[in-house]
């Protein structure tokens, strides 16, 4: 007796679910990104260096000091 109330009740639930989930909108899909290319222009200048190692004389007392001379050349 108590099946065909329990398969009743649950025919009645499918019955109320599904056409609320029928009736949402499709989703929509987000747009494609757009992929942006860059192509520096080719390097007109660039710095080229020496680097040496030089004495320094300092209140603290001698020390060797790193050093650097840089300059520009075209490419």
């Amino acid at each position: 007796m108590n099946s065909p109330i329990i398969a009743l009740a649950a025919l009645l639930l499918i019955g109320l679910t599904l056409p609320a989930a029928a009736q949402n909108p499709p989703q929509r899909r987000p747009a494609p990104r757009t992929r942006v290319e860059v192509n520096p222009a080719p390097r007109l200048l660039y710095r080229r260096c020496n680097y040496w190692y030089e004495i320094q004389h300092r209140p603290s007392g001698t020390v060797l000091f790193p050093a650097q001379h840089c300059w520009w050349v075209r490419g």
